[in-house]
């Protein structure tokens, strides 16, 4: 069987090296995923947090995507500009942040940075407002 592996891996080079490619990022990701500092949260359990805990919302999308609307006393800080106007949240870094953006891709940025500045308790929208939009949540135009 080994004989079969190396001939195919002399006669295909370039698959062996895609594997061995993909296989490195997803170990990476897992790796990157296993030991960041905050958690994913869904939906559902974002609305169940907020109901049980004072909760600051940190909405880190960019101005004009927060036309539609924004999930209620969110506090609008572009993902790019929160390390710089972090002592803007400093007042909450005791209570509950939940960090959205539009799909839950930026938001997970801005809670590593969070996490960085010693906020303990920081939790990202999973799938964002997108998520929250398709689990038929309020929003609030304000």
């Amino acid at each position: 069987m080994l004989a079969q592996i190396s001939e195919f891996a002399m006669n295909h080079p370039y698959l062996v090296i895609a594997f061995v490619v993909l296989l490195a990022l997803v170990f990476f990701n897992e790796l990157k995923i296993a030991t960041q500092r905050f958690a994913s949260l869904t939906p559902a359990a974002a609305v169940q947090l907020m109901n049980q805990e004072d909760v600051v919302v940190l909405d880190v999308r960019e101005p004009s995507e927060t036309i539609g609307g924004k999930i209620a006393r969110a506090i609008q800080i572009p993902v790019g500009a929160v390390a710089k106007r972090i002592d803007e949240l400093e007042k909450h870094k005791d209570k509950t942040m939940l960090v959205y953006c539009k799909t839950g891709a930026r938001s997970g940025t801005a809670c590593r940075e969070l996490s960085k500045k010693g906020f303990d308790k920081v939790y990202s929208l999973n799938g964002g407002l997108m998520a929250w939009q398709e689990a038929h949540l309020p929003l609030s135009k304000k």
